[in-house]
Protein backbone atom coordinates (compact mmCIF):
# COMPACT_ATOMS: atom_id res chain seq x y z
CA UNK A 1 0.00 0.00 0.00
CA UNK A 2 1.13 3.37 -1.26
CA UNK A 3 1.44 5.47 2.16
CA UNK A 4 1.57 8.48 -0.06
CA UNK A 5 -2.27 7.79 -1.26
CA UNK A 6 -3.30 7.96 1.99
CA UNK A 7 -2.22 10.86 3.49
CA UNK A 8 -2.67 14.40 3.13
CA UNK A 9 -1.79 17.66 4.68
CA UNK A 10 -3.91 19.82 7.36
CA UNK A 11 -4.04 22.43 5.08
CA UNK A 12 -6.14 20.85 1.88
CA UNK A 13 -9.68 21.55 2.26
CA UNK A 14 -12.70 19.01 2.15
CA UNK A 15 -13.07 19.06 -1.78
CA UNK A 16 -9.45 18.00 -1.73
CA UNK A 17 -9.63 15.51 0.83
CA UNK A 18 -12.93 13.67 -1.19
CA UNK A 19 -10.93 14.00 -4.06
CA UNK A 20 -7.80 12.12 -2.86
CA UNK A 21 -10.39 9.79 -1.50
CA UNK A 22 -12.00 9.11 -4.54
CA UNK A 23 -8.74 8.22 -6.00
CA UNK A 24 -7.28 6.13 -3.21
CA UNK A 25 -10.99 3.91 -3.92
CA UNK A 26 -10.04 2.39 -7.00
CA UNK A 27 -6.25 2.52 -6.61
CA UNK A 28 -5.56 0.92 -3.41
CA UNK A 29 -8.06 -1.71 -2.43
CA UNK A 30 -8.67 -0.94 1.41
CA UNK A 31 -11.47 -1.97 3.78
CA UNK A 32 -12.08 1.54 4.59
CA UNK A 33 -11.97 4.79 2.84
CA UNK A 34 -9.61 7.10 5.40
CA UNK A 35 -6.69 9.55 5.34
CA UNK A 36 -3.94 10.68 7.93
CA UNK A 37 -3.50 13.90 8.33
CA UNK A 38 -0.27 15.22 8.36
CA UNK A 39 1.95 18.67 9.72
CA UNK A 40 4.37 20.59 8.24
CA UNK A 41 7.01 18.12 9.97
CA UNK A 42 5.04 15.28 8.53
CA UNK A 43 4.03 13.79 11.81
CA UNK A 44 0.18 11.90 11.41
CA UNK A 45 -2.21 14.17 13.54
CA UNK A 46 -4.94 12.95 12.93
CA UNK A 47 -7.16 10.77 11.18
CA UNK A 48 -10.03 11.35 8.43
CA UNK A 49 -12.75 9.56 6.95
CA UNK A 50 -15.25 9.72 4.48
CA UNK A 51 -17.79 9.88 6.81
CA UNK A 52 -15.97 13.14 9.21
CA UNK A 53 -15.85 15.07 5.77
CA UNK A 54 -19.83 13.99 5.35
CA UNK A 55 -20.84 15.30 8.76
CA UNK A 56 -18.80 18.29 8.08
CA UNK A 57 -20.15 19.60 5.17
CA UNK A 58 -23.81 18.80 6.91
CA UNK A 59 -22.86 21.35 9.43
CA UNK A 60 -21.10 24.16 7.46
CA UNK A 61 -21.96 23.56 3.76
CA UNK A 62 -18.34 24.43 2.92
CA UNK A 63 -15.97 22.80 0.87
CA UNK A 64 -13.37 25.20 1.62
CA UNK A 65 -13.06 23.80 5.40
CA UNK A 66 -9.31 22.88 6.20
CA UNK A 67 -8.93 18.92 6.69
CA UNK A 68 -6.77 19.23 9.97
CA UNK A 69 -9.73 21.35 11.80
CA UNK A 70 -12.30 18.59 11.56
CA UNK A 71 -9.71 15.18 11.61
CA UNK A 72 -9.70 13.21 14.40
CA UNK A 73 -7.21 13.65 16.87
CA UNK A 74 -7.59 10.69 19.17
CA UNK A 75 -7.02 7.56 15.92
CA UNK A 76 -5.42 4.79 16.59
CA UNK A 77 -2.44 3.92 15.97
CA UNK A 78 0.42 1.38 16.77
CA UNK A 79 4.58 2.06 16.89
CA UNK A 80 6.31 0.65 14.16
CA UNK A 81 8.51 -2.24 15.59
CA UNK A 82 10.31 -5.15 14.15
CA UNK A 83 8.41 -7.58 16.69
CA UNK A 84 5.06 -9.41 16.78
CA UNK A 85 1.81 -6.80 16.77
CA UNK A 86 -1.09 -9.02 17.79
CA UNK A 87 -4.12 -7.21 15.69
CA UNK A 88 -6.73 -9.04 17.54
CA UNK A 89 -7.78 -6.20 20.16
CA UNK A 90 -8.85 -4.40 16.47
CA UNK A 91 -10.74 -7.09 14.76
CA UNK A 92 -12.67 -7.73 17.87
CA UNK A 93 -13.49 -3.89 17.89
CA UNK A 94 -13.89 -3.41 13.90
CA UNK A 95 -11.12 -1.03 13.62
CA UNK A 96 -9.96 -1.86 9.87
CA UNK A 97 -7.37 0.47 9.33
CA UNK A 98 -3.93 0.57 11.73
CA UNK A 99 -1.10 3.21 10.51
CA UNK A 100 2.36 2.21 12.12
CA UNK A 101 4.47 5.48 13.03
CA UNK A 102 8.18 6.05 13.69
CA UNK A 103 9.09 7.65 17.04
CA UNK A 104 8.09 11.13 15.09
CA UNK A 105 4.68 9.89 14.06
CA UNK A 106 5.74 10.03 11.14
CA UNK A 107 3.77 7.49 9.06
CA UNK A 108 5.75 4.35 8.42
CA UNK A 109 3.10 1.45 7.31
CA UNK A 110 -0.27 0.62 7.09
CA UNK A 111 -1.54 -2.73 8.50
CA UNK A 112 -5.24 -3.48 7.11
CA UNK A 113 -6.79 -5.36 9.68
CA UNK A 114 -9.19 -7.42 7.86
CA UNK A 115 -6.45 -8.98 5.42
CA UNK A 116 -3.93 -9.51 8.42
CA UNK A 117 -4.12 -11.76 11.18
CA UNK A 118 -0.98 -10.92 13.11
CA UNK A 119 2.09 -9.40 12.16
CA UNK A 120 4.98 -12.03 12.99
CA UNK A 121 8.82 -11.28 13.65
CA UNK A 122 9.37 -13.86 11.29
CA UNK A 123 11.03 -14.96 8.13
CA UNK A 124 9.83 -18.43 6.18
CA UNK A 125 12.23 -21.09 4.03
CA UNK A 126 9.55 -23.12 1.66
CA UNK A 127 10.89 -26.28 0.82
CA UNK A 128 9.91 -26.82 -2.76
CA UNK A 129 12.68 -29.06 -4.44
CA UNK A 130 11.06 -31.87 -4.94
CA UNK A 131 10.98 -34.03 -8.08
CA UNK A 132 7.22 -35.12 -7.54
CA UNK A 133 6.87 -38.43 -9.46
CA UNK A 134 3.54 -39.57 -7.35
CA UNK A 135 2.04 -37.24 -9.23
CA UNK A 136 3.70 -37.54 -12.68
CA UNK A 137 2.38 -37.55 -15.30
CA UNK A 138 1.08 -33.57 -14.05
CA UNK A 139 4.42 -33.16 -12.88
CA UNK A 140 6.61 -33.92 -15.73
CA UNK A 141 6.66 -30.56 -17.50
CA UNK A 142 5.50 -28.57 -14.17
CA UNK A 143 6.79 -28.53 -10.75
CA UNK A 144 4.28 -30.14 -7.91
CA UNK A 145 4.34 -26.61 -6.12
CA UNK A 146 2.88 -24.97 -9.16
CA UNK A 147 0.00 -27.56 -9.92
CA UNK A 148 -3.00 -25.37 -10.16
CA UNK A 149 -5.46 -25.59 -7.31
CA UNK A 150 -8.83 -23.51 -7.76
CA UNK A 151 -7.15 -20.05 -9.72
CA UNK A 152 -3.62 -20.77 -8.56
CA UNK A 153 -0.74 -22.55 -7.68
CA UNK A 154 -0.73 -24.73 -4.53
CA UNK A 155 2.17 -22.68 -3.10
CA UNK A 156 0.42 -19.76 -3.53
CA UNK A 157 -1.67 -20.74 -1.25
CA UNK A 158 0.92 -20.58 1.35
CA UNK A 159 2.65 -17.59 -0.22
CA UNK A 160 -0.61 -15.85 0.48
CA UNK A 161 -1.16 -17.36 4.02
CA UNK A 162 2.20 -15.79 5.42
CA UNK A 163 1.72 -12.45 4.14
CA UNK A 164 -1.81 -12.47 6.00
CA UNK A 165 0.47 -13.08 9.13
CA UNK A 166 2.52 -10.28 8.25
CA UNK A 167 5.69 -12.33 7.39
CA UNK A 168 7.34 -10.20 4.62
CA UNK A 169 10.44 -12.21 3.54
CA UNK A 170 10.29 -15.88 1.93
CA UNK A 171 13.11 -17.91 0.84
CA UNK A 172 12.42 -20.72 -1.28
CA UNK A 173 14.37 -23.95 -2.00
CA UNK A 174 14.27 -24.84 -5.34
CA UNK A 175 15.30 -27.62 -7.88
CA UNK A 176 13.35 -29.82 -10.25
CA UNK A 177 11.80 -26.70 -12.71
CA UNK A 178 12.36 -24.18 -10.36
CA UNK A 179 12.73 -21.79 -12.61
CA UNK A 180 9.28 -21.53 -12.97
CA UNK A 181 8.47 -20.63 -9.37
CA UNK A 182 11.32 -18.56 -10.32
CA UNK A 183 9.55 -16.61 -13.34
CA UNK A 184 6.28 -17.01 -11.64
CA UNK A 185 6.50 -14.91 -8.17
CA UNK A 186 10.15 -12.95 -9.12
CA UNK A 187 11.25 -11.09 -6.37
CA UNK A 188 7.97 -11.18 -4.23
CA UNK A 189 6.91 -8.04 -4.89
CA UNK A 190 4.03 -8.16 -6.73
CA UNK A 191 2.88 -9.59 -3.03
CA UNK A 192 4.35 -6.55 -1.27
CA UNK A 193 7.36 -8.86 -0.02
CA UNK A 194 10.83 -9.87 -0.73
CA UNK A 195 11.31 -13.41 -2.04
CA UNK A 196 14.98 -15.28 -2.30
CA UNK A 197 15.77 -18.55 -3.64
CA UNK A 198 18.09 -21.50 -2.43
CA UNK A 199 19.30 -23.50 -5.41
CA UNK A 200 20.09 -26.96 -4.55
CA UNK A 201 22.47 -28.88 -6.48
CA UNK A 202 21.55 -31.89 -5.31
CA UNK A 203 18.71 -33.20 -3.28
CA UNK A 204 18.74 -32.17 0.33
CA UNK A 205 15.95 -33.54 2.25
CA UNK A 206 13.68 -31.33 4.14
CA UNK A 207 16.01 -29.95 6.11
CA UNK A 208 19.42 -29.40 4.38
CA UNK A 209 18.85 -26.39 2.15
CA UNK A 210 19.06 -24.38 5.43
CA UNK A 211 22.47 -24.76 5.64
CA UNK A 212 22.59 -22.68 2.45
CA UNK A 213 20.39 -20.49 3.71
CA UNK A 214 22.26 -16.78 4.12
CA UNK A 215 20.83 -13.08 5.48
CA UNK A 216 18.14 -13.91 7.71
CA UNK A 217 17.63 -11.63 10.73
CA UNK A 218 14.83 -13.28 12.53
CA UNK A 219 15.38 -14.76 15.79
CA UNK A 220 12.79 -17.62 14.48
CA UNK A 221 12.86 -19.30 11.53
CA UNK A 222 9.74 -20.73 10.39
CA UNK A 223 9.85 -23.85 7.78
CA UNK A 224 7.34 -25.99 5.97
CA UNK A 225 6.58 -27.74 2.77
CA UNK A 226 5.31 -26.40 -0.36
CA UNK A 227 2.57 -28.94 -1.44
CA UNK A 228 0.69 -28.25 1.99
CA UNK A 229 -2.88 -27.15 1.64
CA UNK A 230 -3.86 -25.92 5.29
CA UNK A 231 -5.19 -23.77 7.49
CA UNK A 232 -2.64 -23.52 10.31
CA UNK A 233 -2.16 -20.44 12.04
CA UNK A 234 1.22 -19.09 12.61
CA UNK A 235 0.35 -16.94 14.77
CA UNK A 236 -0.48 -20.16 17.45
CA UNK A 237 2.75 -21.16 16.78
CA UNK A 238 4.98 -18.39 17.59
CA UNK A 239 3.01 -17.68 20.31
CA UNK A 240 3.96 -21.30 21.77
CA UNK A 241 7.82 -21.11 20.94
CA UNK A 242 7.65 -17.65 22.79
CA UNK A 243 5.43 -18.73 25.82
CA UNK A 244 6.67 -22.49 26.31
CA UNK A 245 10.64 -20.83 25.64
CA UNK A 246 10.61 -23.91 23.45
CA UNK A 247 13.29 -24.73 21.01
CA UNK A 248 11.39 -26.00 18.16
CA UNK A 249 7.80 -26.09 17.73
CA UNK A 250 6.05 -28.37 14.72
CA UNK A 251 2.15 -28.60 13.75
CA UNK A 252 0.63 -31.21 14.45
CA UNK A 253 -2.47 -32.79 12.42
CA UNK A 254 -4.57 -36.01 14.68
CA UNK A 255 -4.04 -39.52 12.67
CA UNK A 256 -6.61 -41.60 13.57
CA UNK A 257 -5.98 -45.87 13.58
CA UNK A 258 -9.28 -48.37 13.73
CA UNK A 259 -8.97 -51.35 14.64
CA UNK A 260 -11.59 -53.83 13.64
CA UNK A 261 -10.64 -56.22 16.31
CA UNK A 262 -11.18 -56.23 19.81
CA UNK A 263 -8.00 -55.64 21.72
CA UNK A 264 -7.40 -57.31 24.81
CA UNK A 265 -5.38 -55.53 27.98
CA UNK A 266 -3.55 -58.44 29.66
CA UNK A 267 -1.19 -59.32 32.78
CA UNK A 268 0.58 -62.62 32.77
CA UNK A 269 -1.26 -64.09 29.59
CA UNK A 270 -4.47 -62.86 31.63
CA UNK A 271 -7.15 -60.88 30.27
CA UNK A 272 -7.74 -58.06 32.43
CA UNK A 273 -9.99 -56.17 29.86
CA UNK A 274 -10.61 -55.61 26.00
CA UNK A 275 -11.99 -52.99 23.97
CA UNK A 276 -14.28 -54.02 21.13
CA UNK A 277 -13.00 -52.46 18.05
CA UNK A 278 -11.12 -49.46 19.64
CA UNK A 279 -10.12 -46.07 17.49
CA UNK A 280 -6.68 -44.91 18.70
CA UNK A 281 -5.69 -41.04 17.57
CA UNK A 282 -2.02 -40.23 17.32
CA UNK A 283 -0.37 -36.66 16.31
CA UNK A 284 1.81 -36.71 13.51
CA UNK A 285 3.71 -33.90 11.58
CA UNK A 286 2.51 -31.86 9.49
CA UNK A 287 5.27 -30.27 7.85
CA UNK A 288 5.28 -27.22 9.11
CA UNK A 289 8.21 -26.48 11.53
CA UNK A 290 8.83 -23.19 14.03
CA UNK A 291 12.34 -22.80 15.50
CA UNK A 292 15.14 -20.98 17.30
CA UNK A 293 17.00 -19.88 14.16
CA UNK A 294 20.47 -20.49 15.72
CA UNK A 295 19.93 -24.40 15.78
CA UNK A 296 20.39 -23.49 11.74
CA UNK A 297 24.22 -24.09 12.66
CA UNK A 298 23.44 -28.09 13.72
CA UNK A 299 22.76 -28.51 10.04
CA UNK A 300 25.65 -30.12 8.14
CA UNK A 301 26.61 -27.83 5.25
CA UNK A 302 25.16 -28.58 1.88
CA UNK A 303 24.05 -32.05 3.16
CA UNK A 304 21.23 -34.30 2.66
CA UNK A 305 19.32 -33.46 6.08
CA UNK A 306 15.39 -33.95 7.33
CA UNK A 307 14.60 -31.80 9.96
CA UNK A 308 12.83 -35.01 11.74
CA UNK A 309 16.77 -35.09 11.94
CA UNK A 310 16.93 -32.05 13.87
CA UNK A 311 13.90 -32.72 15.82
CA UNK A 312 16.07 -35.87 17.07
CA UNK A 313 18.54 -33.63 18.51
CA UNK A 314 16.54 -31.26 20.33
CA UNK A 315 15.30 -34.42 21.99
CA UNK A 316 18.66 -36.57 22.64
CA UNK A 317 20.25 -33.33 24.07
CA UNK A 318 17.38 -32.27 26.13
CA UNK A 319 16.16 -29.59 24.46
CA UNK A 320 12.21 -28.30 24.58
CA UNK A 321 10.49 -29.91 21.19
CA UNK A 322 6.72 -29.12 21.46
CA UNK A 323 3.55 -29.76 19.04
CA UNK A 324 0.74 -27.68 17.79
CA UNK A 325 -2.33 -29.07 16.64
CA UNK A 326 -4.08 -27.48 13.41
CA UNK A 327 -7.51 -27.48 14.37
CA UNK A 328 -8.59 -26.61 10.65
CA UNK A 329 -7.95 -28.37 7.48
CA UNK A 330 -4.84 -29.79 6.36
CA UNK A 331 -4.19 -31.91 2.58
CA UNK A 332 -0.60 -33.10 2.11
CA UNK A 333 -0.98 -32.76 -1.61
CA UNK A 334 1.58 -36.17 -2.47
CA UNK A 335 -0.22 -38.18 -4.47
CA UNK A 336 -3.20 -38.13 -7.50
CA UNK A 337 -5.70 -38.90 -4.87
CA UNK A 338 -4.40 -36.31 -2.49
CA UNK A 339 -4.58 -33.78 -5.48
CA UNK A 340 -7.95 -34.42 -6.18
CA UNK A 341 -9.25 -33.64 -2.53
CA UNK A 342 -7.48 -30.39 -2.28
CA UNK A 343 -9.21 -29.68 -5.51
CA UNK A 344 -12.69 -30.99 -4.23
CA UNK A 345 -12.49 -29.09 -1.06
CA UNK A 346 -11.42 -25.52 -2.53
CA UNK A 347 -14.22 -25.92 -4.91
CA UNK A 348 -17.00 -26.47 -2.23
CA UNK A 349 -15.16 -23.34 0.49
CA UNK A 350 -15.17 -20.26 0.43
CA UNK A 351 -11.06 -19.60 0.21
Amino acid sequence: MNTQHITIHQDKTLLEGLDQMNKIHYVEQMSRLILFVFDNNQSIIGSITDGDIRRALVKTKSLDLKIGSICNPNFHFEWFTDGYLDLSKYLKNDIKIIPLLDKNKRLVEVIDVSKKRAILPLECVIMAGGRGKRLSPLTDSVPKPMLLLGDKPIIEHNIDRLVSFGIKKIYISVKYLGEQLEHYFGDGSSKGIKIEYIWENEPLGTGGALSLLQGCESKNLLVMNSDLFTDVNFEDLYLDLINENADMVVASTEYKVDVPFAVFETKDHKVQSFKEKPSYIYHSNAGVYLFKTSLINKIPKNQFYNLTDLMEEIVQEGGKLIHNPILGYWIDIGSPIDYQRAQEFIKHSRL
